[in-house]
């Protein structure tokens, strides 16, 4: 084995001896070091006891230094660098290293050697850093890798179950949840029921590359699935995923899962549970008890810094918990709207998306359409109406036209034409009346009120006052009116009448 470092007090304690004059044999005895390191030390003549500690260990561990820094040693650590990631392997061990580092330089360490010095470059190549959270900034969240169980009392089948375990890094606040799986559905209500028992929603939830939430694993932009794209929707989160293969990235939870064993798991081993239920019930009473446990060595524990400090940092949670909603890509149909193929409805999206991959997201009430992760529509969705389900925003302006015309009725052209005049008014109502075809008519008293754009309230009002001197009432009429300027003349026609005799017969003989 290698040779254990010798501290300063020995160093000082050999020197100040044999300054007595205690020979080198009484020096080993008493200070416990071998005889050639006293004999090395009481050589160098640039050693005293007197001298200052940086300024002795610098001249004490020069020829140590020198010794480490041997070439066959730099050849060594050469080979570790080119052999770091070997170890991982299946089947590689420190021992198999050793052959291949030995068939290579017939000089090297051996074993024995070559492990204490592995262990040490590990020490140096392997570092830690000490990170500082921000309350209610990020949330992390794992399953545990040793699952819970309970008994189905009917068949006494055992069911085994997945843990869900989150951790509030700032504070500490630890949450476990039993589930059935990590499927989508269960992943979403461990969402749920993390977030309700912290009582708020941080600003990141940082997880593993786990299949539920990440569908392609990368270093620097890993891609989520659609069910982390509703989460962050609907509580204004953002999902961030770790490095592939770098567990210290979460480093607490992964000591959260280890605690949650000690003070949940081990409590527990040999209670008998029925349902998932009871289980949650029994985890949820040990949960509170290890949150408000002080920390070592501290008065206050993780729910203290949790009320005082992190609490009010995370924001308000929504409402509504949320749904899980079926997702569909489908293609913007020409009339501007997407068909669900569960019900045969349609739902309509702005006219400008048409021949668009949308993405659709919908459930029992409610069908959302995304393009490019931008919601551009949404409609509640009921089934028992009708089968087209269309928002008049939605529509080219054209379109938009046919809709409000055909949208009118009599009462509503009227109270338009009332509020332009009298004369406006009864030419309305005339035409209103004057063809079998209803949408017709209004078609043409819409037209006839629409003229007031071009020529003003006046002068339609003062054409409609003329024609009303006829026997007939049309759009073109009044239109022809306004265009000649029939409108301002003062004195009208005279209408020639027919003398009134016995020959005569009115309207009512022809009905």
């Amino acid at each position: 084995m290698a040779q254990k470092p010798i501290v300063m007090e020995q160093i000082k304690q050999v020197l100040q001896l044999h300054k007595e004059g205690v020979s080198i044999h009484e020096i080993v005895r008493r200070v416990g070091i071998s005889r050639n390191s006293v004999r090395k030390y009481v050589r160098n003549p640039g050693l005293e006891a007197t001298l200052p500690d940086k300024e002795l260990a610098e001249k004490a561990y020069k020829n140590d230094e020198q010794l480490f820094k041997t070439e066959r040693l730099h050849q060594l650590i050469q080979y570790f660098k080119t052999t770091d990631t070997e170890l991982h392997k299946t089947g590689v061990t420190r021992r198999l290293l050793w052959t291949e580092y030995i068939l290579l330089h017939t000089d090297g360490y051996g074993y024995s050697q070559y492990c204490y010095h592995l262990k040490q470059w590990f020490k140096q190549a392997d570092l830690a850093m000490h990170m500082e959270y921000t309350p209610g900034d990020v949330m992390m969240i794992d399953f545990a890798g040793k699952k819970q169980h309970y008994v189905v009392k009917e068949t006494a089948e055992v069911v085994v179950c997945e843990v869900y375990v989150a951790i509030l890094p700032y504070s500490g606040l630890i949450f476990c949840y039993a589930v059935p799986s990590q499927k989508t559905a269960d992943f979403a209500d461990c969402i749920n029921q993390m977030l309700k028992f912290y009582g708020g929603t941080p600003t990141t939830i940082l997880c593993d590359n786990l299949r539920t939430a990440v569908t392609r694993s990368c270093k620097y932009e890993p891609v989520f699935t659609a069910l982390c794209h509703q989460l962050s929707a609907h509580y204004n989160i953002t999902f961030s995923a770790t490095r592939p293969y770098e567990p210290r990235d979460k480093a607490m939870v992964e000591k959260a899962v280890s605690i949650v064993y000690n003070h949940i798991y081990g409590p527990l081993r040999n209670e008998t549970f029925f349902s998932i239920e009871q289980l949650n019930k029994a985890m949820l009473e040990k949960l509170l008890v290890l949150n408000d446990k002080a920390y070592k060595n501290s008065p206050h524990s993780r729910m203290y810094f949790f009320d005082q400090q992190e609490k009010d940092k995370l924001k308000v949670l929504p409402t509504e918990v949320f749904s899980l909603k079926n997702v569909r890509t489908l293609t913007v149909q020409r009339n501007y709207h997407i068909q669900l193929s569960e019900d045969h409805h349609y739902y309509s999206v702005p006219y400008q998306y048409v021949g668009k991959k949308v993405e659709v997201q919908y459930d029992k009430t409610e069908v959302q359409v995304y393009y490019n992760y931008e919601r551009i529509a949404i409609h509640p969705r009921n089934t028992y109406t009708k089968m087209y389900h269309t928002l008049t925003e939605h529509m080219p302006p054209n379109h938009q036209h046919m809709h409000q015309i055909k949208g009118w009725n009599k009462e509503d052209l009227l109270a338009q034409a009332r509020g332009l005049g009298s004369c406006v008014e009864q030419a309305a109502s005339l035409i209103l009346e004057s063809n079998f075809l209803v949408e017709q008519n209004y078609k043409s008293c819409f037209g006839m009120l629409m003229l007031k754009n071009k020529y003003g309230v006046l002068r339609l009002d003062a054409a409609c006052s003329r024609v009303l001197q006829g026997p007939k009432v049309t759009y073109t009429m009044i239109k022809n009116i306004l265009e000649r300027g029939l409108d301002k003349l003062t004195n009208p026609p005279e209408q020639s009448t027919t003398p009134t005799h016995e020959n005569i017969r009115g309207k009512e003989n022809y009905q």
